[in-house]
């Protein structure tokens, strides 16, 4: 991963490993040629946002075993589609971000300064 940075320049952090995330499901929001979503931004789901999503057909709230997939609860950290939480922002329902573990190619879509205002403070 030391290749990889963040949207802060520094090395890409681990989002989450319980549940497992990535579009390479190794915890890292880490993105390559085949992920035509850009999962990349590191967040932390609220119940708002899943609603949300669910209502655009892209349930993350329920479970689907066959695809390994155990659903989220609010609070999980996932790595969502830029596209995705810039469309929740501006609907007013983005959820928090976590900058260390999302990917710079965020920048893409997303600006620095709405991540910097849903920033999830870790300390």
């Amino acid at each position: 991963m030391s290749e990889a940075k963040n949207v802060l320049g520094t090395d890409l952090e681990v989002c989450c490993t319980s549940p497992m995330t990535g579009y390479y499901r190794d915890g890292y929001c880490n993105t390559g040629g085949q992920d035509f979503g850009m999962h990349v931004v590191c967040a932390s789901v609220t119940a708002e946002f899943l609603e949300f999503t669910k209502l655009r057909g892209n349930d993350l709230s329920t479970a689907f075993p066959e695809y390994n997939f155990p659903g989220l609860q609010p609070g999980d950290r996932w790595c969502l589609c830029a596209a995705r939480w810039q469309e929740a922002m501006d609907a007013g329902v983005a959820p928090p971000v976590v900058l260390e573990a999302t990917h710079a190619r965020a920048l893409e879509v997303c600006s620095l300064e709405d991540f910097q205002k849903y920033a999830l403070t870790t300390s």
